[in-house]
């Protein structure tokens, strides 16, 4: 049992998929940068920066399509459907929420550390 899953109860069965995921996620990652798959990233290559980097940038990339979408729509292009922009509403919010709440989490953390006496 991992220090993560001391105290938990039934929260086990929930923590190995989602650190399953993580794991799969981190070795895409190394992969598209060209790293070893094999190990663990360096400390100094700040693989959480980079990472959440990159879901930023994901996540823009997402704003940008819906906006064009909409745009198209408004506009009455061919081939535009309202599901389309629906859908790609959908993808950019779903996006925007995950990386608030990855920021939420990430703030409430640093408050706990900091609050703890050394």
């Amino acid at each position: 049992m991992s220090e993560f899953e001391i105290g938990r109860g039934g929260g086990a069965q929930l923590l190995d998929p989602q650190l399953q995921e993580l794991a799969r996620l981190r070795e895409l990652a190394r992969a598209e940068r060209g790293l070893p798959l094999d190990g663990e990233a360096s400390a100094g290559s700040g693989g959480f920066g980079d990472l959440l980097a990159q879901q930023v940038a994901e996540s823009e990339a997402l704003k940008r399509e819906r906006s064009e979408l909409v745009r198209a729509f408004e506009l009455g292009e061919p081939g535009v459907s309202l599901v389309d922009v629906m859908i790609a509403a959908q993808k950019s919010s779903v996006s925007f929420q995950a990386l608030t709440e990855v920021r939420n989490k990430f703030l409430s953390a640093y408050q706990e550390i900091m609050s703890m006496s050394v």
